[in-house]
């Protein structure tokens, strides 16, 4: 593995994960007004929410009180409020999880998702014992093909017209990072940086 030092297990090169917390679900309903991300993220458009339920949601996740996800709040180390990022459908018999982010619109761009899910990957796999990360995306999503592929996820198939939104349907791409697999652009990543 890495011969990196960290300072603090939680913190990467440009953000920190932390739990989340009863104030966080003002960020989450502002980011429910982003329809297009919306869009990409639930594969199509949830019903408008009210406070009330953007709060429960809160307070589901709060302090990682939920068993099945993992929820995290993703910060700078200015400590600004940037995204989130959960695991999720932690399989121990099988070692294999799920993963998830968004970074909110003002933020994107800037390397935080890729960094956040670095830390969270290192965490389920070095920490939680975990051998496979299942993910995906609408097909459509470039983006996230894209972060997906820098941290090494290799594409696994195709649900063809799984997904109906936006008055068309798309393709279901999935997924699959085994742990060999982000080990190795991991260390690929760290002689690129220190050859820089």
């Amino acid at each position: 593995m890495m011969t990196e030092q960290l300072d603090y297990f939680w913190k990467g090169t440009v953000v920190r994960l932390r739990a989340t917390q009863k104030s966080d679900w003002e960020d989450w309903r502002r980011e429910q007004q982003d329809s297009d991300a919306v869009r990409l993220m639930e594969w199509g458009i949830e019903l408008p929410k009210s406070e009330a339920s953007e709060r429960a949601m809160s307070d589901e996740y709060d302090d990682f009180k939920s068993s099945y996800r993992r929820m995290f709040a993703i910060e700078t180390h200015d400590n600004v409020l940037v995204g989130l990022i959960n695991l999720s459908g932690m399989d121990q018999k099988n070692g294999t999880f799920g993963i998830s982010f968004c970074i909110n619109k003002q933020f994107r761009k800037n390397g935080y998702g890729l960094d956040a899910a670095r830390i969270a990957l290192r965490y389920a796999f070095h920490e939680l014992r975990l051998q496979k990360c299942n993910s995906g995306c609408v097909s459509i999503n470039e983006a996230s093909r894209a972060l997906h592929r820098k941290l090494g996820f290799r594409e696994e198939g195709l649900r063809r017209r799984s997904i109906y939104m936006n008055g068309q349907y798309y393709d279901d791409l999935l997924l699959g990072l085994l742990r060999e697999e982000f080990d190795e652009a991991e260390e690929r990543r760290f002689a690129n940086d220190q050859e820089k």
